[in-house]
């Protein structure tokens, strides 16, 4: 079963007709018969198909990387594999990052607007947020975070779809594979087989419910957030966009053109299917099995990249919510009267592409992190809640151009690896 251009094109009507129809309810959303569309049909049909592909996550990342790591067959591969794709990571990052603290500088979309931080909305994230899980989770050290990737309990960390965790028991389980390789052939078969399962089930929920579930996820988000949060904060809006659009373009199109050699237009055309679905569900995590499957099938990708790669990423890699970071430290920043020194920005770079691997994990992690960006350069966190309005919207363009982070780099290592294997047989 393969991800076909006809639902491709499903699942973008079905955004589209969201946005639509929950932009022109969003006016009248203190409406009861709005509130009761809302609530129980766009709500319902929308987190019905996030819990099915929910439900998928964990079976598929643990699987696939346990055959992910049997593939690679040599642990000195493996470890190569695993260095090259950090610091593919580490470095989109840290320009991502860079671009967004670049255009918000330039065009300065919190000069005049100082009134902003005295809104209720600050005061009530300082008052619910800042002293809840979100406050623990910001005090966890990286230190403690490279610790606890290991797991404890392998079926807590499954239970609670700890990734990092998952993850790590996964590699150790296919190096035993390839360690006891003639001797558990029924075992490696059986994950095999358990693949093959699990991705039919992942496409079936695909076919049958991501046009629908899309609909009813981006007309819920437009409803309550609508356009018009985005008035008062457009310039914000509009910065964290641009910024998106041109590390879309460029880092992940240069990186596609000039080290994967290949098309950039021929990879959105392959990976849009997971991307559609990625806008709606604002979730890296909850869309890693499309995401991978049409990497697999759709690109060309081998199964033994795109099975460490892309779960890795849907982990660590964050760009897109990098972006809205440096953006965010900026305009709080203007808001707030202070003039960020060179030393502070580098700061802001340094701390975000670090926390993007320690913070891995955590339940609104976009804010989290930029709770701690905010705090390493002095500024007040509770000016978060100025932006919460519209960042639901935000959330799942820059979703979309995380996964897509994630895609690329699988295809520039695969083709890396595919001319490697050439030249030596070549040379052979």
């Amino acid at each position: 079963m393969k991800v076909s251009n006809r639902l491709t094109l499903y699942i973008v009507i079905g955004l589209v007709a969201g946005i639509i129809i929950g932009s022109i309810l969003s006016p009248m959303s203190g409406e009861g018969w709005v509130q009761w569309i809302d609530q129980y049909i766009f709500n319902v049909v929308g987190q019905l198909f996030l819990s099915m592909i929910f439900m998928m996550v964990v079976p598929v990342v643990f699987i696939s990387i346990v055959l992910g790591v049997v593939g690679v067959g040599d642990p000195k591969t493996l470890g190569s594999l695993g260095i090259k794709t950090l610091a593919f990571y580490l470095a989109t990052t840290a320009i991502a990052i860079s671009i967004a603290i670049i255009i918000a500088l330039v065009l300065q979309p919190g000069e005049g607007q100082s009134e902003l931080l005295a809104s209720s909305e600050v005061e009530e994230y300082r008052e619910t947020e800042l002293e809840g899980e979100t406050g623990e989770a910001i005090n966890q050290t990286f230190d403690q975070t490279i610790i606890n990737i290991i797991p404890t309990n392998v079926i807590e960390a499954m239970g609670t779809a700890n990734m990092l965790q998952i993850i790590a028991f996964a590699i150790f389980i296919g190096i035993a594979l390839i360690a006891v390789k003639d001797k558990v052939p029924g075992l490696i078969r059986l994950f095999e087989e358990a693949n093959e399962v699990v991705m039919w089930i992942v496409l079936a929920i695909m076919k049958y419910f991501a046009a629908i579930g899309a609909f009813g996820l981006v007309a819920t988000a437009f409803v309550q957030a609508g356009f018009g949060a985005i008035q008062q904060l457009g310039m914000y809006f509009v910065c964290v966009l641009l910024a998106l659009f041109i590390h879309f373009l460029f880092v992940y199109g240069g990186a596609i053109r000039f080290l994967a050699k290949r098309s950039f237009i021929w990879f959105i055309k392959g990976f849009a299917p997971a991307m559609g679905v990625a806008f709606s569900t604002s979730s890296s995590s909850a869309v890693l099995p499309i995401s991978m499957e049409t990497a697999q099938k759709n690109l060309g990708v081998r199964k033994g990249i795109s099975s460490f790669v892309q779960p890795l990423g849907a982990t660590i890699n964050m760009d897109g919510t990098a972006i809205m970071q440096g953006v965010a430290t900026v305009f709080i920043a203007q808001l707030s009267g202070v003039d960020l020194t060179i030393m502070q920005m580098i700061t802001v770079v340094i701390i975000a592409v670090v926390a993007s691997i320690g913070t891995a994990g955590v339940p609104g992690v976009g804010l989290v992190m930029l709770a701690m960006v905010l705090t390493a350069v002095g500024l007040d966190p509770a000016a978060i809640g100025i932006i919460i309005g519209i960042d639901r919207l935000l959330d799942m363009t820059r979703t979309a151009v995380n996964i897509t982070g994630d895609a690329a780099i699988s295809v520039v290592l695969n083709e890396q690896m595919t001319r490697k294997e050439e030249k030596a047989e070549t040379q052979a």
